[in-house]
């Protein structure tokens, strides 16, 4: 019995070297790794799903406001239009009043559009417009940089479960596959195109 059992510690001092080498939890961690690197190329592909939405309708609410700025315009200048005043009614304080309220709406809102067309370069809708486009680049350039990552551990998993002795541990162990690398869809080269 003490001979067996010397023996076997014998087997296992050993073996226990050689297995420690083997990479079975290695190859368990780089497959981990991929796993992981393609939650990340979900989870920005998810943030792009997210926010285009929510930016386009930031943008186009805010040039509706522009547009209602133009619109008031057109219609403070229609209401002046309409309301006259000449020299036989100057004494009627009613009509004045109706006139300089006419008046007073054009003033206002050629203020108001005096105001965004000061800004021209720094127009609110432009700057989300602007905003918009960035945030498009940003979304874009993350998502290629999960890609890459994730391509990236592919590579680390592939080439462990490929490499002496892991490929032994992973034909006798594992019975791992290898792992896709993301590949762009025919006409990914064509960028996409945001339609207002």
């Amino acid at each position: 019995m003490l001979k067996r059992l010397s023996l076997f510690l014998i087997a296992a001092l050993v073996t226990l070297p050689t297995l420690s080498g083997c990479g079975y939890n290695q190859i368990q961690k780089n497959e981990e790794g991929v796993f992981a690197a393609w939650a990340d190329v979900e989870a920005t592909y998810q943030r792009r799903s997210d926010l285009i939405p929510n930016l386009v309708s930031t943008v186009k609410g805010y040039a509706a406001h522009e547009k209602e700025t133009l619109q008031a315009v057109t219609e403070a200048r229609a209401s002046v239009g309409k309301t006259q005043i000449n020299t036989g009614n100057l004494g009627d304080a009613a009509a004045m009043q109706n006139y300089q309220k006419a008046q007073g709406a054009l003033s206002g809102a050629l203020s108001r559009l005096l105001v965004v067309a000061e800004r021209y370069p720094d127009l609110k809708a432009n700057q989300n417009f602007l905003d918009l486009q960035h945030q498009l680049e940003g979304t874009e350039n993350r998502i290629n940089v999960a890609r890459q990552r994730y391509n990236k551990a592919v590579q680390t998993f592939n080439g462990s479960i490929r490499t002496f002795p892991n490929n032994l541990t992973n034909k006798f162990l594992l019975d791992l596959e290898r792992k896709e690398p993301f590949k762009a869809e025919a006409g990914a080269e064509t960028a996409p195109k945001v339609k207002f």
